[in-house]
């Protein structure tokens, strides 16, 4: 409260700074985040399209009604150098879209039909990757929140007219090892490691050619960010460990992980936070069997 009395100039840097720490905590988007709730009140929208992601199995086990299945695989090749989980060509990913009834108009709600949000937060990166980030939204605490609150599912596959829509890329979303070894000593780029702590330790390899991390990344489990419930932590605790425990706020975040899926979590977040934000796509599964690359591990660096 400001002293009755005060000089304007007090008042003025007193209006600043609430000003400042408002706008400090205002840039999550909600639009990228919907509720159960929300969901139930927009299930018959003309323009919505439910993408439930995951297996035949889980899909034909019972999903939200209306929902179409889409699996990693439809939108991911193995690439010629062996790795795994990688884009296809922007051709194959409006294709794969498109058969789903994905449009130009098409507003887009993703969930994962286990437990592996990882899995629905892949095809959320990717729809940003295709320019469609802005009009798909992830389901807060995903199926099982949905079934915990004895919602209603169903077993049968509603039916999907394909639709075309022309995909605006963003591959600057994308970095490679060329990229993040030129800046592992740039100051305004902070790399996170999405794995869990063994891994990033060297504890474990986790059938990686080598164990261990890239040299100067922040370990940030992608479950850490995840409640007891699997729906996403207060705004304020995701900042706190984006930020590096609410340190300087950095340029651009980049994260990785095995193979690319569990680093979309921290890549969601970081967009949901409105950070700036990048995915190593080809991860640990990359560096690690690049010989001449620096992979950090609790003992040292070699």
């Amino acid at each position: 409260m400001v002293p009755q009395g005060a000089p304007l100039q007090m008042k003025t840097c007193l209006l600043i700074l609430v000003v400042t720490v408002t706008a400090a905590f205002a840039q999550s988007d909600p639009s990228m985040l919907v509720s159960t709730d929300w969901l139930a009140r927009h299930l018959e929208d003309k323009s919505l399209v439910i993408l439930h992601v995951g297996s035949r199995q889980d899909y034909d086990a019972g999903h939200i009604p209306g929902a179409r299945l889409l699996t990693l695989a439809d939108i991911s090749i193995n690439s010629d150098r062996g790795l795994w989980l990688e884009l296809p060509p922007v051709e194959a990913l409006e294709k794969a879209f498109g058969k789903v009834g994905v449009g130009d108009d098409t507003r887009i709600v993703v969930y994962p039909g286990t437990d592996s949000v990882q899995s629905a937060t892949r095809v959320w990166f990717t729809l940003d990757y295709l320019g469609l980030g802005a009009r798909a939204s992830l389901l807060d605490g995903g199926l099982a929140a949905w079934k915990v609150e004895a919602r209603r599912l169903t077993t049968d596959a509603p039916r999907v007219e394909p639709r075309q829509f022309v995909a605006h890329a963003r591959p600057e979303l994308v970095v490679d090892a060329d990229w993040v070894r030129a800046h592992l000593n740039d100051g305004g780029v902070q790399l996170l490691d999405a794995r869990t702590p063994e891994f990033y330790s060297g504890a474990s390899a986790g059938n990686m050619p080598r164990a261990g991390h890239i040299p100067g990344a922040r370990n940030v489990p992608f479950s850490s960010v995840l409640d007891e419930h699997r729906r996403l932590k207060p705004a304020g605790a995701l900042r706190d460990m984006m930020h590096a425990g609410g340190g300087k706020r950095p340029g651009l975040t980049i994260s990785y992980c095995h193979i690319g899926q569990q680093a979309t979590v921290l890549y969601f977040v970081a967009r949901y936070l409105g950070m700036t934000a990048r995915l190593y796509d080809g991860s640990f599964q990359d560096w690690s069997r690049r010989a001449e690359l620096p992979v950090q591990t609790a003992a040292g660096t070699r």
